[in-house]
C-alpha cells in the first residue's frame, strides 16, 4: 500500500472515531466535533466524495449508537448541513494563504459558516418536517427562537474542535519538517 493511502485511511478513520467519541461521550447539546472533521476532510483528501463520506459516516454510525430519533426529513437537512463544510472546504482552505494568521482566519470563518447554515437549515426543517411548531411564521419564529441557546454551543463546537483539528496537524508538520532539517544538516 503506498505511504499516501496509508495515511489517507488513517486520517479518514480517525477523523471518523472522533466523531463517534464526541457525539457519544457527555458534551454539551450541538458541541461536536462533526462540522469540524468534516471542515477538515474537505481541506484534506481530494476527492470531494471522500471529504464527504467522513462527516456522513461518522453521523451515520453515531446515530445508530445513540440510537438517534429523527424525521426523515430532518434527519436528511442534518446530515447534508453536517457534509457542506467538506465541500466547502476543498480548494478554498486548500489554497496557500500569504501567511499562517491568514489560513488560520479562513478555518474560522469556515467553521462559523458551517455553523450558521447549520444552524437555518436545521431549524428549518424541524420548523417544516417534526410538526412541533405550526406552518406559519409564528411557528417559523418560535422554532427559531427555541435553538437560538443551542447554536452558541454549535458555534462553540466548531470553532473549538476546527482549531484544534487543524492546529494538531500545522503542529504536526512543523515538528516533522524541523526533524527532517535536523536529520538533513546532520
Amino acid at each position: 500500500m503506498e505511504k499516501r493511502n496509508y495515511k489517507g485511511i488513517l486520517v479518514f478513520v480517525a477523523l471518523i472515531v472522533l466523531i463517534l467519541a464526541g457525539r457519544y461521550l457527555p458534551h454539551a447539546a450541538n458541541f461536536t466535533p462533526a462540522a469540524a472533521a468534516g471542515l477538515f476532510a474537505g481541506y484534506w483528501f481530494r476527492n470531494r466524495l471522500v471529504a464527504v463520506a467522513v462527516p456522513i459516516l461518522g453521523m451515520l454510525l453515531s446515530d445508530l449508537l445513540l440510537d438517534m430519533p429523527y424525521h426523515l426529513g430532518t434527519m436528511a437537512v442534518v446530515y447534508a448541513a453536517i457534509a457542506l463544510p467538506a465541500l466547502l472546504a476543498g480548494g478554498w482552505l486548500r489554497k496557500p494563504a500569504s501567511n499562517r494568521w491568514f489560513q488560520a482566519s479562513k478555518v474560522l470563518v469556515g467553521a462559523a459558516s458551517g455553523s450558521v447554515l447549520f444552524f437555518v437549515s436545521t431549524n428549518f426543517a424541524v420548523w417544516a418536517f417534526d410538526g412541533m411548531y405550526a406552518h406559519n411564521w409564528t411557528g417559523f419564529a418560535a422554532c427559531f427562537a427555541a435553538a437560538v441557546p443551542f447554536f452558541k454551543w454549535t458555534l462553540a463546537g466548531d470553532l473549538s474542535f476546527a482549531v484544534a483539528i487543524f492546529g494538531s496537524v500545522a503542529l504536526a508538520q512543523s515538528l516533522v519538517a524541523a526533524r527532517r532539517a535536523k536529520i538533513e544538516a546532520a
